[in-house]
């Protein structure tokens, strides 16, 4: 049931270029829809008015969730990921991309904004605690989670003055933590996809952010058994 199909064949993962359901949201309108509320409203506003897929995940993120080409995944399988947001803006919308869809899965993945400054500075505390927030609100409604780790960085190209390679380290190890103490799924993108630098392997990308079409493959192959663990009931 909750299973994501991999199509051979699928040729080039990474677009640069806004995917799935997401709008453009009018710059006077920026300002008022800080969490961007508005990029999935149509898309959500038609599953709503069909019948419920008991098996739905969604994915939660940001670029490299969005980015992430759907006709990869099952029709059962929303991608609710935002360019350059952070754990802040994905809690503000949690409730519309996550909750009001009824999926029986969510998967997480978010930090890596965060640690780039793009809202603000953010302590390991204030995303780990946003992330926490979702998970809690996850399992209020009965939604399992899959927490992922972030994916290893040392650059990042839009604010090359942050140094983020130990904090997303650290970071990792306290979500790896909470999903113990939790007992929830933790899908580990961090360790089989680092590199020498604590960097994204470059087999694996072409910025060292954002993951190329063999960084994918590589993250279905782990998601995969990840969301299986979740519907088994082991974490």
């Amino acid at each position: 049931m909750m299973e994501i199909v991999q199509k051979a064949g699928c040729g080039a993962l990474l677009s640069m270029t806004l995917l799935g359901s997401a709008l453009a949201v009018p710059a006077a309108d920026a300002q008022q829809d800080w969490a961007n509320l508005a990029a999935y409203r149509s898309a959500n506003a038609q599953l709503a008015a069909a019948p419920l897929d008991a098996g739905r995940i969604v994915f939660m993120g940001d670029s490299i969730t969005e980015f992430w080409t759907p006709s990869f995944w099952s029709k059962s399988v929303l991608n609710r990921g935002i360019s350059g947001q952070t754990t802040p803006q994905m809690l503000l919308r949690f409730r519309t991309d996550v909750i009001e869809l009824q999926p029986a899965a969510v998967v997480i993945l978010a930090g890596t904004n965060d640690v780039a400054g793009n809202t603000g500075p953010a302590t390991e505390d204030m995303i780990a605690g946003n992330i926490a927030s979702m998970v809690e609100l996850a399992q209020v409604h009965g939604i399992k989670v899959v927490l992922c780790a972030v994916l290893p960085a040392n650059r990042f190209y839009w604010n090359p003055q942050i140094q983020p390679a130990d904090t997303i380290a650290a970071l990792n190890e306290r979500l790896k933590d909470y999903a113990r103490r939790q007992r929830l799924v933790y899908v580990d993108y961090y360790t089989p996809m680092v590199d020498e630098n604590k960097g994204l392997r470059r087999a694996y990308s072409e910025d060292g952010v954002h993951p190329n079409e063999a960084g994918y493959k590589r993250m279905i192959e782990l998601v995969t058994q990840g969301i299986a663990a979740a519907a088994a009931g082991k974490p």
